[in-house]
């Protein structure tokens, strides 16, 4: 498979969080979710851009990510923009915590996908990346870009 597909249990993937943040390592959750949002995930009117995670009382869970109401759920549909709490071990929370108690780190998901019919989080420790590194970064892949290109004609 090429690096360009994604993989069919992909559901959703937040690439703006690859190009503002240096993902130091990232953990596997799963989400306490409803029925009606399993299947609107499922179509794949789920929005991660702007969320993150949050640590409250030895629990985390995932702010800002939007999942619209599924159409056919009436009155079972709940609040698209409700936290959603992450299921993770008491170590891997541990570990999250003292990594968000340095300054500078912030938990955010990276992507959504299905592991054997549930639905997964992948979530990432963070750290911000400045205007310079920014740009370091897009240099580096328009350079493999040009290399690509030329290792293609040369091949023709």
């Amino acid at each position: 498979m090429s690096k360009n597909k994604k993989p069919s249990n992909q559901l959703a993937t937040n690439r703006k969080a690859l190009h503002d943040y240096f993902i130091e390592e990232s953990y596997e959750a799963g989400l306490e979710l409803f029925g009606t949002e399993v299947k609107s995930i499922r179509a794949g009117k789920v929005q991660l851009k702007e969320s993150y995670a949050q640590i409250r009382n030895g629990e985390v869970f995932v702010i800002g990510m939007h999942i619209s109401p599924y159409e056919q759920g009436n009155i079972f549909n709940k609040d698209p923009m409700r936290d959603k709490k992450l299921l993770l071990h008491k170590y891997e929370i541990n570990k999250l915590m003292e990594f968000t108690s340095q300054k500078g780190y912030t938990l955010v998901p990276l992507s959504l996908y299905l592991v054997r019919g549930r639905v997964k989080l992948k979530l990432g420790v963070a750290k911000g990346k400045h205007n310079y590194d920014k740009r370091q970064s897009l240099k580096e892949k328009s350079a493999k870009r040009d290399i690509q290109k030329q290792m293609k004609n040369a091949w023709r």
